[in-house]
């Protein structure tokens, strides 16, 4: 059985003194909680903050990006070390935003992954496609090229911390989600990408989580596939009491 993992993306929301009050009330809402793997994300300024207030508990504190070089003169980035050095376990890459707005592509999600990893970060790496790729057909063709790119050069040693993320971009902060059967099927197709790449025993292991508008509402269904191994919270993770909502689904 793979343990479910239930990630808050945060996004460009909260201050410290916010994110302070958020886990004074969600920590006691999921106390015990050990079904699944609970890791919060926020902006890298929160990120102390965060770690500070979640000693003691199952919780995890991840960032939302990293760079892929150990340090140098790269103005506005992170390195994987830095994460480390202070605590953090996860780390988001590729996620639709980034490559949406800030020339993210599928040979950087792959430099990134590979630094992640060789530090010993677990890194949630995302996939999906947009609307108008769904609409024409194109879901599976997008879905394996960024799977077989992000894959690249990696060996299934490396990659044991791997989490994959099917978030399908025209669902993100839309208000619309793919039904749990849509989901299903594009992790049936990473899963198997996975297999090309690292081996069928890798990929029956590999955890594949689910992002798209995830809402306390809709989160039992997802989470009752059986290739739906988690969930990639975004605007409903903001709200403590939706969270933990959606992680005791």
């Amino acid at each position: 059985m793979r343990k479910k993992l239930i990630a808050a993306n945060w996004k460009m929301y909260k201050n410290p003194a916010q994110t302070k009050e958020f886990f004074r009330d969600f920590i006691p809402l999921v106390a015990g909680h050990d079904r699944d793997e609970i890791v919060v994300c926020p902006p890298y300024i929160d990120l102390h903050s965060a770690l500070e207030l979640i000693n003691g508990t199952q919780i995890s504190v991840g960032a939302q990006d990293v760079y892929w070089k150990d340090e140098g003169a790269f103005t506005g980035e992170i390195a994987p070390a830095m994460l480390t050095a202070i605590g953090c376990t996860h780390v988001i890459i590729g996620h639709s935003e980034r490559r949406q707005y800030f020339g993210e592509t599928d040979d950087t999600v792959n430099l990134k992954l590979k630094a992640a990893l060789e530090h010993g970060l677990t890194p949630i790496a995302c996939v999906g496609e947009v609307l108008e790729e769904r609409e024409a057909g194109l879901t599976e063709d997008v879905l394996r090229r960024q799977c077989m790119r992000a894959f690249s050069s990696i060996s299934a040693r490396k990659a044991s911390k791997l989490v994959v993320a099917y978030e399908p971009v025209w669902a993100i902060g839309t208000g619309k989600t793919a039904t749990p059967g849509m989901a299903a099927d594009a992790h049936v197709l990473i899963r198997g990408e996975a297999a090309k790449a690292f081996g069928e025993a890798f990929a029956e292991a590999l955890r594949i989580l689910y992002g798209g508008s995830v809402k306390p509402e809709n989160a039992t269904a997802l989470m009752s596939e059986e290739e739906i191994d988690g969930a990639l919270v975004g605007g409903a993770s903001l709200d403590p009491k939706s969270f933990a909502a959606i992680v005791k689904y």
